[in-house]
């Protein structure tokens, strides 16, 4: 296949810029971003979407997105986001958050956002590492995982069980809509996509708190290749991390 045929397969989002991403090879970054960029294309938001990238893999979100961004400090993005959103309420709001960010530094702003019921869109990107800074054990590292700081395996033991965040605020009466998909192949980004474009619905309509949860592959810190790492995502996080919906309409979902 030449050049210009592959050109022909791919269309840049509008969303999109086109400025060549800084993510490692087989990321699963660059995917989200492309289709959160189609997703706001599609719902015809995007101009007036403001979004927030805490410190992480994502802090150069602005880069890649067509829309506004605003930075916040580690862990900070969903209390950005409610005093964006609270201030302009006109406005689609969404942070962008990794797993070492939203469910460590930022777990209390995370769990206070959703128990308010904040008409915010949280997208979660769990690669069970802290990816930014070295690798190290995150909250949702699995147990048995090697990471820089756990280099024998997490031991529940002494570091405790992974945290399930969508579980979690699942157990809040506030929220509106949940689910957890999966990078994992094709049939992961369809339903991210879906996903994604339900949760901003949800916005849009003005019925509240929304959380996409992505399971996401990392081949750099699970040293290793990005197949590999698709297969990891497949087998180990979704044993830890069930996909499915948890929440809809306000309303628990039976797994």
């Amino acid at each position: 296949m030449n050049k210009d045929n592959k050109r022909m397969l791919y269309k840049r989002p509008e969303g999109l810029t086109d400025k060549v991403m800084h993510y490692c090879a087989g990321c699963g970054h660059s995917l989200a971003h492309k289709v959160l960029a189609e997703v706001l294309d599609e719902l015809e938001v995007r101009e007036k979407t403001v979004g927030v990238a805490p410190v992480g893999c994502a802090v150069f979100a602005y880069h890649y997105l067509k829309c506004d961004i605003s930075e916040a400090a580690h862990g900070r993005a969903a209390a950005v986001a409610t005093g964006i959103k609270r201030a302009l309420p006109d406005r689609i709001v969404f942070s962008y958050q990794g797993d070492g960010d939203l469910a460590a530094i930022g777990l209390a702003e995370t769990v206070h956002a959703a128990n308010r019921g904040e008409n915010i869109t949280v997208i979660f990107v769990n690669n069970t590492v802290y990816g930014m800074t070295g690798g190290q054990m995150a909250p949702t590292t699995l147990n048995g995982q090697h990471t820089a700081t756990c280099p024998s395996g997490r031991d529940p033991a002494g570091m405790g069980h992974p945290l399930r965040v969508c579980e979690l605020i699942n157990t809040l009466e506030a929220p509106y809509y949940i689910e957890r998909v999966a990078l994992d192949g094709v049939g992961g980004v369809l339903r991210m996509k879906k996903a994604l474009h339900k949760a901003f619905s949800v916005q849009i309509a003005g019925k509240g708190y929304s959380l996409v949860e992505i399971l996401s592959p990392c081949p750099t810190y699970f040293r290793m290749t990005a197949s590999e790492s698709l297969k990891f995502v497949n087998r180990e996080m979704r044993d830890c991390f069930p996909v499915r919906v948890f929440r809809d309409q306000g309303t628990p979902q039976n797994a």
